[in-house]
């Protein structure tokens, strides 16, 4: 097929990123940006291409494929109009901020046979790809993601954040449902919304017995994203800022001879990491998603089961 038209919704921090790569593919064109601010949307436009557009209707009639990157509370309204329209779309995660909504925007794209795609980021971390081929069988997870406060996301740090590692621990264990959720959430920042939470750690266990931990903060003085896997003769660990990964093994530990006491020896291996941006992959996947290339329902199917993990931890509050 020709190269598709992508209108993109949300002239933003993060729609500015996304009309980065959008303009920069060579597997694409942005052809419009929607955004109900002029200046953000003019800005963008200037500066990356296509034509700004204040409302979807004039928008989608130029589209092959969407992407949204508007933010999360108005993502399901967006994704009723696009899926009405039958465009492909790529929608940042959340793909709504309940798991009631989310059901229901895929559950009209599946009787539509439009494709969809959750902007899971973190599953085209160089890093994230280099570790899953280190990692056998894990038993214990543990992630961490915590950033300073920003006062212009609305939704609790669950659905902002906890998602991507919600989603990265589920396809660790085979995209299982977790036989229990359960967490603890604090509120704290006198600028977050009322209801929206400022921190979360979270416990998963899955069948089989494997377990895992993962915790989310912002409220923190620095970014963190960090994730460690341990399997019984193996650990590693992802540093997701610096997309560096080290697998450690235990191999030995024998009694010193001229003093009381012990010598360990682990192995290392840190393998090379390369590989595009995550979010220049991320929409490389999406293009293969619009010409056909993956299977758009195995791709809706992905998509649950972090948000249903999300939903039963803030349901234990």
């Amino acid at each position: 097929m020709a190269q598709p038209n992508i209108v993109l919704f949300g002239a933003g921090t993060m729609g500015r990123n996304h009309a980065r790569i959008v303009s920069s593919s060579a597997r694409a064109n942005l052809v419009g940006i929607v955004d109900p601010f002029e200046q953000n949307g003019r800005a963008a436009t200037e500066q990356y291409g296509g034509e700004w557009f204040p409302a979807a209707e004039e928008a989608l009639k130029k589209a092959d494929a969407v992407v949204v990157a508007a933010s999360t509370e108005y993502h399901y309204d967006i994704a009723k109009e696009v899926l009405d329209a039958g465009l492909p779309v790529l929608i940042e995660k959340p793909i709504c901020p309940s798991l009631e909504q989310t059901e229901e925007i895929l559950g009209m794209a599946e009787q539509r046979g439009v494709p969809v795609q959750c902007g899971f980021l973190e599953r085209f971390n160089a890093g994230v790809l280099a570790a899953r081929k280190l990692i056998d069988e894990p038993v214990y997870v543990r992630a961490e993601r915590h950033s300073p406060h920003w006062a212009r996301i609305k939704t609790g740090v669950a659905w902002d954040m906890l998602v991507h590692d919600a989603d990265l621990i589920s396809n660790l264990y085979g995209a299982a449902s977790p036989e229990s959720v359960s967490a603890e959430l604090g509120y704290f920042h006198p600028d977050s919304l009322e209801g929206a939470e400022d921190v979360i750690d979270m416990t998963l266990r899955f069948p089989g017995g494997g377990i895992a931990s993962a915790s989310a903060s912002r409220i923190g003085q620095r970014k963190v994203r960090r994730m460690l896997v341990q399997s019984l003769d193996s650990m590693v660990e992802v540093d997701l800022l610096l997309r560096s990964v080290t697998k450690y093994r235990h191999t030995n530990i024998e009694s010193t001879d001229d003093k009381v006491g012990f010598k360990q020896m682990t192995e290392m291996e840190v393998p090379e990491v390369s590989g595009l941006e995550p979010l220049a992959a991320q929409f490389e996947h999406f293009i293969d998603l619009v010409e056909g290339r993956i299977d758009a329902d195995a791709e809706r199917r992905s998509i649950l089961p972090a948000h249903r993990i999300i939903a039963a931890a803030l349901d234990g509050r």
